[in-house]
């Protein structure tokens, strides 16, 4: 719903978000209410003790105190259970119990106050049980004070000043006049700042640069776009995932049609070619994990990695020109060494060094293939996420090449980085005067995907015979022009519903618009959806058939967005618009539509029979095209299915099982 109103500015918090927390409170303050008075009642003739009197004071005044507490939170509670998360109007009357549960809190605070300075005095000698009875209650009002500070601080919107203007006036101002210009120019300057402390306050570990401000601005300023035309808090976007999952969910026990099925039927050709890639691209993943370094490594061997490491690690030490970057202890190299099963004169170059728009690879020679690898790691640092979300577009010019576009600029910048070290600094020549008969592959997971395919691209004049597999690199890469021209040297990876794959600005303003959508148009309360999905994801079932407002609406009717809908947006922005017409072409300028590089192998877990200590499942892969990854799928295994080792996992076995199929 929208951002709760009080003391005249928005807060990150709805008038619905304190159902859960308000009836968690109300428990703790109704045992607490219980035993005191118990406390009370039993020693209700025993306060002639010294300070005694003032005990007894202090319990009384605590029971009426706690009691109006609880009244109040508990009408708190019931109104905030009212109406629906696109229907405010039952809890109107919300921000002024708020009001008097804050005025509350100044006795509350006195009152705890006292309790400690009694606790404190040495002159009172009253019976232990009390006297602990009372610690114990001072401690528990400095817990609730503490926790409710920091609630206040967590809900705190920063722009909730300018928002209320953003909220209210949209109507009705006149945004050609020049004082409603300066005004909406204001906010969203005030927008951008806030966003880019929050980033700089997150970044505030590593060393800061021209690039890292410039990095800052345009980040923050895409975070400022984004959010700037809903009116949603996180439990309404938490609400809206859970809802959205549980539909997908649905969607996908529906049977599908025969005609739905027989298209994904491949030929032979084309099977024998897929599984002639997967092949290939089990081998070179590991050459695409081992970028990771140590803690791929520790990861995946977390009871032996470290004895192995510091065992092994400390004799095969390349020379101090092969390698460039910080390896402390050798843990790095050493892990590189024990995934891919190389020597260490197999290695051409290794590069550690990581900035933003810089990020580590090697260079590696793997005579099983007959090629020269170049692996590029994925995202594994703050400076790779400042890369990866460097996400505006810019041109990629190439010679020779006519199918030049528009591609993920931070990605772009760092696999300019890499072209330079390969190529000026003579690393390739290098390889190739070594094994001149080698060919160049080039691989990459996530990130390192997405700046392999590119780098692909910058290379693929030079070396004809170039290829490259891009494990779950980004959705958002490439333009439609360039993404055609890579299905002839690059080969994408993508497992299940792997969220990354399908990360682009288009796909998150549609995922915006479903979000709003569905949670505008049910009808139940969202402590109901948030309970409900909480069980549905830990324990599964069946999904919730919640009801909603487009139930027995027409067909045409469906297309026009509710009134709830539209309460939800403060204004349209040209994504929004854009996606309403449902066409995946019309994208905002700023945004153009990328897609992911390569012909697309999509593997999805087709069974998985789970035992007592562990769980065989089982992969089919298939070849895929673009539009598939065009929508973001809600799911748990939205983030795992993105993991290195689950990648690896797959693909093992599905080339374990073609090559079982071939010996039988």
């Amino acid at each position: 719903m929208p951002g709760l109103v009080a003391f005249g500015r928005r807060w990150a918090i709805g008038s619905d978000d304190f159902v859960l927390p308000g009836a968690f409170e109300l428990f703790v303050r109704l045992v607490w209410w219980v035993g005191i008075l118990a406390v009370y009642a039993i020693h209700k003739g025993q306060f002639n003790c010294p300070g005694g009197g003032l005990l007894h004071s202090y319990l009384l005044v605590l029971l009426i105190l706690l009691a109006s507490i609880i009244c109040v939170l508990s009408a708190l509670v019931y109104i905030s259970m009212q109406g629906t998360i696109s229907n405010p109007g039952p809890r109107k009357s919300l921000p002024k119990l708020l009001y008097i549960r804050l005025v509350l809190c100044l006795p509350e605070f006195f009152w705890a106050v006292v309790g400690a300075v009694w606790v404190s005095d040495g002159s009172v000698h009253c019976e232990k049980t009390v006297i602990n009875v009372i610690i114990g209650t001072v401690i528990a009002s400095w817990v609730i004070i503490i926790f409710t500070i920091i609630g206040v601080v967590i809900v705190f919107d920063p722009l909730g000043g300018k928002k209320t203007f953003y909220l209210t006036d949209n109507l009705n101002r006149n945004l050609e006049s020049s004082q409603s210009g300066q005004l909406l120019y204001n906010v969203k300057n005030t927008a951008t700042r806030v966003w880019e402390k929050r980033i700089r306050l997150l970044c505030c570990c590593i060393v800061q640069d021209d690039d890292h401000r410039v990095a800052f601005t345009s980040i923050a300023e895409l975070f400022r776009t984004y959010f700037s035309d809903t009116d949603l808090v996180p439990s309404d976007i938490a609400a809206g995932l859970i809802l959205l999952h549980q539909e997908q969910d649905k969607m996908e026990s529906c049977p599908k049609e025969p005609e739905e099925v027989l298209c994904h039927s491949p030929s032979s050709l084309v099977t024998d070619d897929l599984d002639v890639e997967l092949e290939n691209a089990a081998h070179y993943m590991l050459f695409a994990a081992a970028a990771y370094g140590w803690p791929y490594y520790i990861y995946t061997n977390p009871f032996t990695a470290l004895c192995k490491l510091s065992g092994d690690c400390c004799g095969n030490r390349p020379t101090d020109s092969d390698i460039t970057g910080s390896d402390r202890h050798n843990f790095h190299f050493g892990s590189i060494l024990k995934i891919t099963g190389l020597q260490y004169r197999d290695f051409i170059h290794i590069s550690f060094h990581n900035k933003i728009y810089e990020i580590p690879f090697f260079v590696a020679l793997d005579h099983k293939k007959e090629a020269i690898v170049v692996a590029v790691r994925g995202t594994l640092s703050f400076e790779d996420i400042l890369t990866d979300l460097s996400a505006d577009c810019e041109d990629l010019t190439l010679e020779d090449v006519l199918e030049n576009g528009f591609v993920h600029k931070g990605i772009t910048q760092a696999a300019n980085y890499i072209y330079r070290k390969l190529i000026n600094d003579g690393i390739l020549n290098q390889a190739f005067t070594t094994a001149p008969e080698y060919k160049l592959v080039i691989v990459g997971h996530s990130l390192g995907g997405g700046t392999a395919s590119i780098l692909a691209v910058m290379l693929r004049n030079s070396f004809p015979t170039l290829r490259c597999y891009a494990f779950s690199p980004p959705g958002g890469l490439l333009s439609k022009s360039l993404a055609d021209y890579t299905k002839h040297f690059i080969v994408s990876v993508i497992v299940g519903k792997d969220l990354v794959a399908r990360l682009s600005m288009p796909n998150m303003e549609d995922l915006k618009r479903r979000i709003v959508r569905i949670v505008a148009n049910c009808s139940r309360p969202k402590y109901q959806i948030l309970l409900r999905g909480c069980w549905y994801e830990v324990f599964g079932g069946d999904p919730d058939n919640f009801p909603t407002e487009l139930d027995g609406r027409s067909q045409d009717a469906l297309t026009q967005p509710l009134l709830a809908e539209e309460s939800l947006m403060v204004r349209r922005s040209p994504s929004y618009s854009a996606l309403e017409d449902e066409s995946h072409l019309n994208s905002p300028p700023q945004y153009p539509r990328l897609y992911l590089p390569g012909k697309i192998i999509h593997i999805v877990e087709e069974s998985s029979s789970k035992r007592l200590c562990s769980s065989d499942i089982k992969y089919t892969a298939r070849w895929s095209n673009e539009t598939v990854f065009s929508s973001i799928l809600i799911s748990p295994k939205m983030v795992t299915d993105h993991m290195p080792d689950v990648v690896l996992k797959a693909l093992n076995s599905l080339s374990q099982e073609h090559g079982s199929c071939i010996s039988c």
